[in-house]
């Protein structure tokens, strides 16, 4: 299906872009979330009409996610769960669990789906470096502290 984009889709494009992609995923994600239309001669020459606009509210997306971004650079997440002898958690720390630590932290608009952890869940005790993704150009490095606690 050929698409426009309203707005900047990683590995995708950019505002502006007519790109082909599956129609599953035009049907199910872009087009509902907003992020996309038809291509359609009536949607390019619409989108022309509204393309200042369209930039200008994602100029200011971005803008307020690098100011968002330079509060929570280099921040460190302190959590505590049951933990072995040998610094092994009975469990996992997930990227829900940062998420929620972060809106307790006064972060509220954090999304789990913005946490990402490159290795995975976290199953040792120390610290370890996750990233947040505010924007899709903005991503910011969070440090996390796990402590064990012992029955």
């Amino acid at each position: 299906m050929q698409i426009i984009l309203l707005e900047k889709v990683v590995n995708l494009g950019n505002i502006g872009d007519i790109v082909k992609v599956k129609d599953g995923y035009a049907r199910n994600f872009l087009i509902p979330g907003k992020k996309a239309r038809r291509a359609t001669k009536d949607a390019i020459v619409e989108f022309e009409v509204r393309r200042a606009e369209l930039e200008k509210v994602a100029a200011e997306k971005l803008s307020a996610a690098q100011a968002r971004g330079e509060k929570l650079n280099g921040l460190t997440v302190q959590l505590s769960q049951k933990a072995g002898v040998d610094g092994r958690l009975f469990g996992s720390i997930t990227n829900a669990d940062i998420a929620t630590a972060l809106k307790g932290q006064g972060f509220g608009d954090i999304e789990k789906a913005q946490v990402r952890l490159p290795q995975g869940p976290l199953k040792m005790i120390g610290d370890h470096s996750v990233q947040v993704a505010l924007h899709t150009d903005v991503v910011v490095d969070v440090t996390v502290s796990v402590l064990g606690e012992h029955e």
